[in-house]
């Protein structure tokens, strides 16, 4: 995925002097835009000038951008494509998975056309986090078109979870949706190196990304029980958002670990999570690591293909993550950058993270992960 990259600020004396020396780049030029969640405002202002400038445009809304220097709230970051990959943006998911990953697998066979013998391209996919069944959509997905694509991506939206139109093309903001673009040539490491603690528990009733109960009891009542005895860390309805973040359930599979951060509480003793948790999943509780304790970018760094003078590495943050670590993100950040030679970082902060199963093709859903392509 070869693009040019421009961090500027959305008004006139900023964006349209990148766009006129971009937009004799050829007629199927096109960029990726990605926008903090304090610039949503100025999606018509971009749209507007990428109409009259005849060039494509599709973008995504996140709660901040990841820069060299951390994290911005600022500007926009542009990926300036000469031939902009194909892209689709679709609207109204969330109320039949089913049917949702029937669509999304149409729209993958129109857009993510290859020949025969070619590699397999990038499906890469941004959802609005307010979907509540992305997991089980994906594997709905790799049901309909198997392995054909490569499948990566993020959630985009408010860190409040609070509903927010946050994908766009050139036309349209629309929430409830996805963007999705067929990137060829693009491998994409996902990693989180979270640690996995002593007890296993059952999540015996579930409804999407509600847990409601664990072994048989309130889901918030074997929570606490849990932190407290391998933790030592007493729970309490004051200091859930305090805690949460720190100690996020891990979903077993025979293939990995998938991490679901909790993020709310019902009266009824429900924990809402980022991403869906499956009836009778095996689950262990986690301790998310201290920055010097993640093997985290060293895997990232061995797991990328070697690429002496490496350009600018497209890597998104999950805002999990940074809550847990606070100061110390931008540091991983910089740590990432150095260990992998990369130019520069561009990219976004993200409300969970696509990857695949290793070995198998099978996209898999994660929360607290670097996505880095």
């Amino acid at each position: 995925m070869r693009y040019r990259h421009a961090h500027v600020e959305l008004d006139p004396p900023s964006l349209g002097p990148w766009l006129d020396g971009w937009k004799d780049a050829g007629p199927h030029a096109g960029a990726l835009a990605l926008l903090p969640e304090s610039q949503a405002r100025h999606v018509p202002f971009l749209q507007a000038a990428f109409r009259e400038r005849g060039l494509a445009l599709v973008g995504a809304i996140f709660p901040a951008l990841v820069t060299d220097e951390g994290f911005s709230t600022t500007g926009a970051w542009l990926l300036g494509f000469d031939a902009m990959p194909p892209a689709f943006l679709l609207e109204g998911l969330g109320r039949d998975g089913r049917a949702d990953a029937a669509k999304l697998a149409e729209a993958a066979r129109t857009h993510c056309l290859r020949s025969p013998g070619e590699p397999a391209p990038t499906l890469f996919l941004v959802f609005d986090a307010m979907i509540p069944d992305i997991a089980s959509t994906l594997l709905g997905v790799f049901g309909e078109i198997r392995d054909t694509v490569r499948y990566a991506g993020v959630n985009a939206g408010s860190e409040t979870f609070r509903p927010l139109p946050c994908l766009f093309d050139g036309e349209r903001v629309v929430s409830d949706g996805v963007l999705g673009l067929s990137l060829e040539e693009t491998p994409v490491v996902v990693k989180h190196g979270y640690p996995v603690a002593k007890t296993l528990m059952r999540a015996t009733s579930t409804t999407g990304n509600r847990i409601r109960l664990i072994d048989g009891r309130r889901a918030m009542d074997v929570y606490r029980e849990v932190i407290r005895a391998d933790f030592g860390v007493d729970l309490t309805h004051g200091n859930f958002y305090d805690y949460a973040v720190h100690f996020p359930f891990g979903v077993i599979s025979a293939a990995d670990v998938v991490v679901r951060i909790p993020v709310a509480f019902e009266d009824d003793g429900s924990i809402a999570c980022v991403g869906e948790v499956p009836p009778e999943s095996m689950l262990r509780l986690l301790r998310a690591p201290s920055l010097d304790e993640s093997p985290c970018v060293d895997a990232i760094a061995g797991a990328l293909p070697a690429a002496p003078g490496r350009g600018p590495l497209l890597a998104f943050y999950c805002a999990g993550r940074r809550m847990h670590l606070g100061g110390d993100a931008a540091t991983e950040l910089s740590r990432l950058r150095q260990a992998t030679g990369a130019s520069a970082l561009v990219g976004a902060l993200s409300l969970g993270e696509i990857g695949i199963f290793e070995g198998t093709g099978i996209p898999q859903f994660h929360n607290a992960a670097l996505v880095c392509a």
